[in-house]
């Protein structure tokens, strides 16, 4: 019995531990999430993508394909993004944050632009690597 309730009490530590690390996480992954909307919306398309992986493997999916790496990316941006009238103001709406796997997660959201040129609104999912002790986008799909 004793050794069943030490068992127990090593189970609950660990599943505790875990429970803790894994809300440590999503604290700092919605912490990148946040400066980048600020970035966004103050029309710092360069700052915004602080939040993604500076690696050429950098991967988005988006409406006309397929862009890899990050200066290629942060070029669709500037392109597709000229202004502060298109850049415009930045919320999302976080719908999931779920682990993929240790020091991985996936995002499910929306994004809502509010902007001089059009409101615009769409879904995404980024998936975030935590690289060099920081939370990285690795991925993102937005349409």
């Amino acid at each position: 019995m004793k050794k069943l309730m030490v068992l127990l009490c090593i189970m609950c530590f660990f599943s505790s531990y875990a429970q803790s690390n894994d809300e440590a996480d999503i604290k700092a992954i919605n912490k990148v999430l946040k400066k980048q909307r600020i970035a966004w919306s103050n029309n710092n398309l360069e700052e915004f993508m602080e939040g993604y992986w500076k690696n050429d493997s950098l991967k988005f999916y988006g409406s006309n394909g397929v862009t890899y790496g990050w200066e290629n990316t942060l070029e669709r941006y500037q392109k597709a993004y000229p202004t502060k009238e298109h850049t415009g103001k930045l919320n999302f709406r976080i719908n999931a944050i779920t682990k993929i796997s240790e020091g991985a997660y996936y995002v499910l959201g929306e994004y809502h632009l509010k902007r001089d040129v059009g409101n615009a609104d769409g879904i995404f999912m980024i998936i975030l690597k935590q690289i060099n002790g920081e939370w990285k986008i690795i991925a993102d799909t937005s349409s």
